[in-house]
């Protein structure tokens, strides 16, 4: 009769840290995800398999596993005070998940909220940076990015990475900032021609393009309210 598999051995699709980079968390057992935090099980007993066998005396309540003691888990094989106290903080950070709200993310769905929001992060700059602003549907935020810093006049902008960073955020709305140390709000040729360029791109990606902002400390100029966008 031939040994029982381990984890290594099984096909790449069924292995639990392979399954949630492809699949994501979600598509994972209870077993296997405590399997990814202990690492291994014990001879003959893969990691998913000796964590089932917890589960399984817990009647696979997660609640219940996680008042066992350190020293109820030890008494399994292949689970040492290490493992066990990872079990259980991670038992306890499940806890406190859930005991806290969701941040709230900021609505930047006029020029007014994008400058008041970017302001502090821009307004003492001696040198030019452009930032995009990722947004959801509903106009929340869902990140910020610097996407290039230079000179007192002019900074170089990739449309490329705007869009790729677009889609791995999974946005839906686009804005974009920049500053003028110079504390002029005229925009300027290529500052036209970036705003043209990145509209062209969000309207190709299906993005909803919002705005492009110049920021200086104490004004700003906006695409949109201008009527250029």
């Amino acid at each position: 009769m031939s040994s029982r598999l381990t984890i290594a051995n099984w096909a790449e699709d069924d292995q639990p840290r392979e399954k949630l980079r492809d699949k994501g968390a979600q598509a994972l057992s209870n077993a296997e995800l405590l399997a990814i935090l202990i690492g291994s099980g014990s001879p003959g007993v893969s990691a998913v398999e000796l964590m089932q066998q917890v589960l399984n005396d817990c009647k696979n309540n997660l609640n219940t596993m996680g008042k066992m003691s350190i020293r109820q888990l030890m008494d399994y094989r292949g689970i040492g005070e290490a493992k066990a106290i990872t079990i259980l903080a991670a038992c306890e950070l499940g806890k406190r998940r859930q005991e806290q709200s969701p941040l709230e993310r900021p609505d930047l769905g006029t020029a007014t909220r994008i400058y008041n929001y970017m302001r502090p992060k821009m307004q003492d700059l001696d040198t030019e940076e452009f930032w995009v602003l990722l947004l959801n549907q509903n106009y929340r935020l869902i990140k910020d990015i610097r996407i290039s810093h230079g000179g007192i006049s002019e900074v170089s902008v990739d449309v490329r990475i705007i869009m790729r960073e677009a889609v791995l955020a999974n946005a839906t709305v686009l804005a974009v900032c920049h500053n003028h140390p110079s504390g002029s709000i005229s925009p300027s040729r290529q500052d036209d021609q970036i705003t043209q360029t990145i509209h062209r791109a969000c309207d190709t990606m299906r993005l909803h393009f919002l705005d492009h902002l110049i920021i200086t400390d104490g004004q700003y100029f906006s695409y949109h309210e201008s009527g250029k966008v």
